[in-house]
């Protein structure tokens, strides 16, 4: 099926890694022009050893400043934009409320939620000029269920579903749809890293937590990052032109974290 995404500028937030290096990879190989940012100076080396064709920039979404440069060398590499998937985020602490640092519930905030708002922000004015305008944002299976001492996440998780909601209905009449991708457990470290940290918190091996995982899907399987990002090549083609305002889920039928 060709998605007809040839010549389609793109940036993708976070994606020198997992789930937002699928997605940019997924975009150059139908012929889209992807710029991407990371915060990890190796993982971007590495990218543009193994993808020359994806450019990228140095940038920490949290930071305003950062995010403006981010922008203006995109724009600079692709002369325009029509995609931009707000992708950053960080798994943030695991922790029960009273003795969670504030800290860590700031700094995951100020990344999962606030980063989508400081790059959406710049995108709107460009995104307007384009005939196949999509914003996809990020969010998770906690945007829509409880996570206990994953509060900060789940918190913001949260508000990107509200963000994006908020954003398609006032975009809409700028033919710019907006949508968000709640991922379940998907493969990769960052999934590996929050199951560890929740089976430490619980006094419980590594597999036992694995299993609970699993127990609240009807899927018992991991969520590639592959299956999201071609999810999310579908919103942003043609094909997709009048799908808005939506919460996707790719989670394997998730009805509860544990």
């Amino acid at each position: 099926m060709d998605l007809e995404l040839k010549g389609l500028r793109v940036l993708v937030t976070a994606g020198a890694n997992g789930i937002g290096r699928a997605i940019a990879q997924r975009f150059a190989a139908e012929g889209a022009r992807v710029h991407t940012c990371d915060v990890d100076e190796i993982a971007l080396s590495e990218l543009a050893s193994s993808d020359p064709a994806i450019s990228s920039t140095l940038c920490d979404v949290s930071n305003r400043t950062a995010v403006q440069k981010l922008f203006a060398e995109t724009l600079a590499k692709l002369g325009g934009l029509d995609v931009l998937v707000n992708n950053a985020g960080v798994a943030g602490p695991t922790a029960k409320v009273e003795e969670m640092n504030p800290e860590d519930w700031d700094r995951c905030l100020e990344i999962c939620l606030t980063g989508q708002f400081n790059c959406t922000r710049l995108a709107v004015p460009h995104l307007r000029k384009s005939k196949n305008a999509s914003i996809v944002n990020i969010s998770s299976a906690a945007g829509r269920l409880g996570f206990a001492m994953r509060t900060p996440y789940a918190a913001a998780k949260w508000g990107v579903i509200g963000f994006t909601k908020s954003l398609s209905i006032e975009l809409g009449p700028d033919n710019i749809r907006v949508n968000a991708i709640l991922p379940g457990l998907v493969a990769g470290d960052r999934q590996r890293r929050v199951l560890e940290a929740k089976a430490q918190q619980r006094g419980i091996s590594y597999a036992e937590m694995e299993r609970t995982a699993f127990s609240y899907t009807s899927i018992k399987d991991y969520v590639t990052p592959e299956q999201i990002a071609d999810q999310i090549l579908f919103l942003c083609s043609p094909r997709g032109k009048t799908i808005s305002g939506q919460a996707i889920s790719v989670c394997g039928d998730t009805q509860m974290l544990g």
